[in-house]
């Protein structure tokens, strides 16, 4: 087992599945040039025919994904910051998450959109956006939050052999995170959360680019004698709600911790499904730490005051523990 970083354990696992299966083919924008990072080499290693740039239009990027799929291919989409899956949304709803359902299984659509989200980078208000609530919303497509490049390897490798829409959410900023990657041919289970650590006091729920100050914060909460319970639930959808029940009905105390905006979050669905599920077990309000509901500015100083940190968690899973 080696340590790496996310962005070569991704591109390490779309040069296997390229390697493995010659029905793969990647395409975006400045996919050649790897601008993130994630598809360098590839151009060199599997040609033209297989690694396309594409033209400044995610709306083209989108559609071509849904007729090549159709077609036979198994197709990877780079659409670079998740800001630009709104431009291309109408191929997305209208035609990717649909289309299986409403051709009775006759057209299989085995598309991977990988899309790079959240702040952090004062990228702007265009580029910073964490857009996976409103996928999560559509029905018909998988989206998945690797937080570690474990995780981030084996995830997309599940993703590029299925047969379903999958959106691959790459944490902005998280590039250069180091980790453990397993040897050889793996891949990571859709629908399986993963326990983090272990605690009897307070339950924090974490994932993609939260998991690293959650991580921060239990250890916080360690030095003042609170045992957290950290869960990374790793895809969205599937999401694994028995793995978020048990961990609630243990401690009793539960904090989510999201990075998009708090109106509508994947934070405020698992809340509703803990207060449906695991109401009998509660001690204390289920309490949310996200995005206030405002554009993600540019200004450095004032992006770092959006962006859940180890800090604030720590705050509210403090008050929550001891309510």
């Amino acid at each position: 087992m080696a340590r790496k970083r996310m962005i070569p354990a991704i591109n390490e696992a779309l040069v296997e599945e390229m390697s493995r299966d010659p029905k793969v083919i990647v395409y975006g924008e400045d996919v050649e040039l790897a601008i993130m990072g994630d598809t360098r080499g590839l151009l060199d290693k599997f040609g033209r025919d297989r690694i396309r740039n594409t033209p400044i239009c995610e709306a083209t990027l989108t559609g071509m994904a849904v007729g090549a799929a159709a077609a036979g291919c198994r197709v990877v989409v780079h659409m670079m910051f998740s800001n630009f899956l709104y431009t291309g949304f109408d191929a997305i709803a209208n035609q990717m998450a649909k289309l299986r359902l409403m051709t009775g299984g006759q057209a299989v659509m085995p598309i991977t959109v990988i899309a790079s989200y959240g702040g952090g980078g004062s990228n702007a208000a265009q580029h910073s956006d964490s857009g996976y609530p409103a996928l999560v919303n559509l029905g018909g497509v998988n989206v998945v939050m690797p937080a570690t490049p474990a995780d981030a390897k084996g995830l997309l490798k599940t993703a590029i052999r299925g047969n379903n829409p999958t959106f691959f959410m790459e944490a902005g900023g998280r590039g250069g995170e180091m980790g453990e990657v397993p040897d050889g041919d793996y891949t990571v289970p859709f629908g399986k959360a993963a326990t983090v650590r272990e605690g009897k006091d307070v339950t924090i729920i974490a994932f993609g680019s939260m998991l690293k100050p959650a991580v921060e914060a239990a250890k916080k909460l360690e030095s003042s004698g609170i045992e957290a319970e950290l869960i990374d639930p790793r895809t969205l959808v599937p999401l694994d709600e028995e793995a978020l029940v048990a961990a609630a009905r243990k401690t009793g105390r539960v904090v989510i911790v999201d990075e998009a905006r708090d109106r509508c979050s994947v934070a405020s669905h698992i809340a509703a499904v803990l207060a449906d599920k695991a109401f009998g077990s509660l001690k204390a309000p289920v309490k949310r730490v996200t995005v206030p509901n405002v554009c993600m500015p540019y200004a450095p100083n004032a992006e770092k005051r959006m962006i859940p940190d180890a800090d604030r968690i720590a705050r509210v899973a403090t008050e929550t523990a001891r309510a």
